[in-house]
């Protein structure tokens, strides 16, 4: 298993957990058509893993 600690690097899944001492409030973001969805922020000392993996690579 890798460790990536790179600024910009991305890591998708189905899943993912995330762990952090401080989060920001969910605020929503629009995606495609009437599609919404929501972000966080993850702040000091944090940690990501995939639970679960894509089932199809786009």
């Amino acid at each position: 298993m890798s460790t990536y600690t790179e600024e910009g690097t991305i890591i998708k899944g189905a899943k993912i957990v995330g762990e952090a001492r401080k989060i920001t409030d969910p605020i929503t973001i629009a995606k495609t058509g009437r599609h919404k969805s929501q972000r966080i922020v993850l702040k000091d000392n944090v940690m990501c893993r995939i639970a679960r993996k894509y089932r199809f690579i786009k």
